[in-house]
């Protein structure tokens, strides 16, 4: 072999060293996850019994829906640190308007139960309209949407806080749900069942949403201009974007999102109070990073979400089964978020 064949095929293998090198930093979180996944498989063997799987599902098909939002946000370059009380208000506004009718300290005691379509149009549309009042501010006035959601977050708190001391409530927790609306969020009977183990309904209606996001994002011009906004607004704006309709369109549906994680999270933790949904706008940005959706915008997979909210869950699900302390969780938290970020930009950097 010559000297030059050698060369080549010494540099050869340094760029597949490097490309094996990168491909392995760039998912260094998911390994390691994986990792501490399998060492607590081996350890606590009841991890991966079939009630413990159907749990992580469950877990996660209850996060996901704040996830597919705030990813569209991601998307653009921004955040949404509402969510978690958007999710709130919307659990707080379903479960009063649902409540049984002879329920104790009944909300709401002369509207009686309203039908579920209603309340799913009421809660989605409260949503999409604090999303929709997000986009506003952030494509009107070019302000950054961490502040708009941060002031949003607090208004909506303090309506939160308001609402649940309205009707005969008092500020109690909002309890004694309609059965109907209990059996048609977690099932009973169930519309799919693992074995002998029930799977809540609201796991086939988080694949449908998923389904129906993927087709949002990849098959329509609204997903095709979102992407080309978070890629370079001056670019998109040229090429015919309507920037301000755009952004406000992806806050929208962030907003309905939270509506529908709402309306799931009223029923399925069955008693709801102003801390409901409280941190779960935090849960969905790590989740979203985890899975590739790019801070620098304009990079993003659905099925990546999908992945992020699966491995944070199994992480969460998985520590406390080896005694891991739980007021650790929003440190653990807070360093994959920190992680996930650092990968992300290195990415970027790497690329550019």
């Amino acid at each position: 072999m010559s000297n030059e064949s050698k060369q080549l095929a010494a540099k050869a293998k340094g760029i597949d060293a490097k490309q094996v090198g990168n491909a392995l930093l760039n998912n260094a979180l998911i390994i390691i996850m994986l990792a501490v996944a399998a060492y607590v498989a081996i350890t606590q063997p009841s991890f991966l019994a079939p009630r413990s799987l159907v749990n992580l599902l469950s877990l996660t098909a209850a996060y996901l829906p704040v996830a597919l939002g705030i990813a569209g946000c991601i998307v653009l370059t921004g955040t949404d640190l509402s969510a978690g009380r958007a999710v709130g208000i919307t659990a707080c506004v379903a479960a009063s308007l649902l409540q049984a009718s002879d329920a104790a300290n009944k909300m709401w005691p002369n509207i009686g139960t309203l039908p579920i379509p209603l309340v799913i149009l009421i809660v989605v549309g409260i949503g999409a309209l604090i999303g929709a009042f997000n986009g506003f501010f952030v494509a009107k006035f070019k302000l950054h949407p961490f502040i708009v959601t941060l002031a949003t977050q607090l208004i909506l708190y303090t309506i939160l806080l308001l609402y649940v001391q309205q009707g005969n409530n008092n500020g109690m927790a909002i309890s004694g749900l309609d059965q109907g609306y209990r059996n048609f969020v977690v099932g009973n009977p169930p519309l799919l069942t693992f074995g002998s183990i029930q799977i809540p309904n609201y796991v086939i209606y988080a694949v449908l949403l998923t389904v129906l996001m993927w087709f949002i994002w990849n098959k329509t011009t609204f997903g095709k201009n979102m992407f080309a906004l978070g890629a370079n607004e001056e670019a998109a704006r040229v090429s015919g974007v309507n920037v301000f309709a755009t952004t406000i369109a992806v806050f929208a549906l962030a907003g309905a999102m939270y509506g529908w994680a709402g309306f799931v999270e009223s029923a399925r933790i069955a008693s709801n109070t102003a801390n409901t949904g409280v941190n779960y706008e935090l849960d969905a940005i790590a989740a979203c990073v985890i899975g590739g959706v790019s801070f620098v915008g304009g990079i993003g997979k659905i099925s990546g979400i999908v992945i992020g909210v699966i491995m944070l869950r199994l992480i969460f699900v998985a520590l406390p089964l080896v005694g891991m302390d739980q007021n650790l969780q929003y440190a653990i938290k807070g360093g994959i978020i920190l992680f996930a970020c650092a990968l992300d930009m290195r990415k970027y950097l790497v690329k550019k």
